[in-house]
């Protein structure tokens, strides 16, 4: 049976984490984290939060001329970041510093999904797993997160906490050549996607789905609590980050209903898909645009991935940044893929992005360019797709 939903006003001075995935300011906060360990010099979170600061500046610079490779600005956001001294902030509420020490994001995000430091307790009692097959290390945490929606399912996701990078993550990532910021937090994209998603339900009922770099997965598993869908694969190209995926499959397994919902190494260079090709109806992903140098093989793999037969539709989030946008978008025509881009296209989330516009001091480094994901559809057939409208609503 069809469930009625409705959207509730999200707590707007919930400290969620926001989502999306870029590269390299996870490689960048491990080695702050050993610098300042072996130094002594201030605490790894104080570093951590003026990487991020760093990153927002470093992408407005090299963003315009599109030049600089990855492994380049990870040390220059690196050098930028150990470079400034800025006393590390003790005050605050501690439920706050709780969700801040998890989430990495400090107060930047929309805030669209209230969560929470949640118990082991609570996270086994709403799974169907044995406690023992969803047991955390030391150095994750779960966070509870309550869905503004009537009689949704409360999602435990298992990450990382922000205390413990080290090398062997460094190492990891430039030994298999691949995108580690799925460890490092929940990007403001991620939970952009994850509340588009919760808002148009109704669009992946039925459907096959995949998101692509979907770090810890929260927007997926969103789409396999609320949808109805017949399938959902949670993809990434870190076997790391899939490790946590497969956790939260689990620890979340009594909420998907009959959608099933299972997890997948991809790397967007792939040779061999064969397997998966042409096969899903829905393709989602959040700010895996930021590189360039992706960008050839994620075009490829959205034209591979979509199905052929019927309609088909990739639904990505991304923030300008520069001509980043622009130059992704003519890779995707240069395969053969339509596409639509859509500024205003839910009506909570244009609210709250014109308020950060208007000078809302909870995100005080907020820029449109770098900030705001623009919604991009792609689709191989002009006559089989189909497109919320521009100006978008909550569920009502």
């Amino acid at each position: 049976m069809k469930r009625e939903k409705r959207l509730n006003g999200a707590d707007s001075e919930a400290q969620s984490p926001a989502l999306g995935h870029n590269l390299g300011p996870y490689l960048v906060a491990s080695l702050a984290h050993l610098t300042a360990s072996r130094h002594q010099t201030r605490p790894f979170p104080a570093v951590e939060e003026e990487v991020a600061t760093e990153r927002e500046s470093v992408q407005k610079e090299t963003m315009e001329d599109g030049a600089e490779k990855a492994s380049s600005l990870r040390w220059k956001l690196l050098r930028q970041a150990l470079l400034r001294r800025r006393p590390p902030n003790s005050s605050g509420d501690s439920s706050e510093i709780s969700i801040k020490r998890v989430s990495r994001k400090a107060k930047r995000g929309f805030n669209l999904i209230p969560c929470q430091l949640a118990d082991d307790a609570d996270a086994e009692k709403d799974s169907d797993s044995s406690p023992s097959s969803t047991t955390k290390q030391s150095k994750d945490a779960t966070l509870c997160f309550t869905l503004p929606v009537d009689e949704a399912p409360k999602l435990f996701l298992t990450q990382r906490v922000n205390n413990v990078a080290d090398l062997s993550d460094f190492e990891f990532c430039n030994k298999h050549e691949i995108d580690n910021t799925g460890l490092v937090c929940q990007w403001p994209s991620e939970e952009v996607l994850a509340y588009f998603c919760l808002s148009h339900a109704d669009m992946f009922r039925s459907k096959r789905v995949i998101e692509l770099g979907s770090g810890y997965g929260l927007a997926a598993l969103v789409i396999a609590a609320v949808a109805e869908a017949s399938e959902i694969v949670i993809s990434d190209g870190n076997a790391q980050v899939v490790n946590y995926i497969e956790r939260n499959i689990e620890i979340n397994s009594g909420a998907f209903g009959d959608t099933k919902v299972k997890p997948m190494m991809l790397h967007w260079n792939q040779d061999e898909i064969s397997n998966i090709s042409y096969s899903f109806d829905l393709i989602v992903a959040s700010d895996c645009t930021f590189f360039k140098e992706f960008h050839k093989g994620l075009a490829q793999l959205v034209k591979c991935l979509l199905k052929k037969v019927g309609p088909s539709e990739a639904l990505l989030f991304s923030p300008k940044r520069g001509d980043s946008l622009d130059k992704f978008l003519e890779e995707i025509k240069e395969n053969g893929l339509r596409v639509s881009v859509t500024e205003n296209y839910d009506v909570e989330i244009w609210r709250r992005h014109q308020s950060f516009v208007n000078g809302d001091d909870s995100w005080p480094s907020y820029e449109k360019d770098h900030c705001y994901p623009l919604l991009r559809y792609r689709n191989p057939d002009a006559q089989t797709t189909f497109l919320p409208p521009k100006v978008g609503g909550s569920l009502a």
